[in-house]
């Protein structure tokens, strides 16, 4: 513990929380989407349950970060592909990144469908709601585990300090708790920013894929292209609001 009152401990501890909640960023935008689905009286407890489930396995993930750690090891040899200009190894992460990738293509694909030109959405009483509020946990708990291994090993690659780690990791989820509610209520209430969520998404997830494949992208154009297609859309908001109200995407009719 000594060494969180060090020089070194306090950057190792700054830099690791930041790069948690800028990579927190992702499970907010994915949980916000789901939880719109669902009535409001029951939004909150999502949230909270997929936040809370996200703080638990980076924990748990974390007392096992030497096994996680193992999961960059080579599992098999697969020839060249595409842009491999040589066999490269497949090891756990990157079939949990290609599958995780693949799940959240799949999910924004169909969402991006569903506000635009699916059928609409009704939502039932009874078990078929419990049924639905159940499916929307596995799906949190699905890209939590992605998330949060690619966090762990983010966190190990930075330092083998488990304190900092740690209190790196609750930090970045407490942020994103505070601020998700927030996050989803202006989603929700604004249809071209659910689209542009859902575009990120879609971005999410084929970087995912991509990182499967050994192709790593630099997050931090990832991240700023992000930000200034936020920065676009607000000034786009901003000049909607001046000039009348914008056209609603289609919202589940509560029954």
């Amino acid at each position: 513990m000594e060494i969180l009152f060090t020089g070194e401990g306090i950057i190792a501890l700054l830099t690791l929380t930041i790069l948690e909640i800028v990579l927190g960023i992702d499970n907010i935008i994915f949980i916000s989407i789901l939880v719109g689905k669902l009535p409001a009286s029951e939004q909150q407890r999502a949230r909270l349950i997929g936040l809370s489930l996200a703080l638990i396995l980076r924990l748990v993930f974390l007392f096992f970060a030497v096994w996680i750690a193992s999961l960059t090891m080579p599992l098999f040899t697969v020839s060249p592909i595409l842009l491999m200009q040589e066999p490269f190894g497949v090891s756990g992460r990157d079939l949990i990144m290609f599958g995780g990738g693949m799940f959240l293509l799949a999910k924004a694909t169909t969402e991006l469908y569903n506000k635009l030109e699916g059928p609409e959405e009704s939502h039932e009483g009874g078990k078929q709601a419990r049924r639905n509020f159940a499916m929307l946990i596995l799906q949190i708990i699905v890209l939590d585990i992605v998330f949060s291994i690619d966090s762990v090993i983010t966190a190990v690659g930075l330092t083998q300090n488990f304190p900092i780690m740690a209190i790196a990791v609750i930090v970045a989820v407490a942020v994103m708790m505070l601020s998700a509610k927030g996050i989803s209520s202006f989603i929700d209430q604004h249809p071209s920013v659910k689209i542009l969520a859902l575009a990120f998404l879609l971005m999410i997830g084929m970087l995912l894929v991509i990182d499967g494949f050994h192709v790593h992208v630099p997050k931090g154009y990832v991240y700023f292209a992000m930000a200034f297609s936020v920065l676009v859309e607000m000034l786009n908001l901003r000049f909607r609001t001046k000039k009348g109200k914008a056209v609603e995407l289609r919202k589940p009719e509560f029954e």
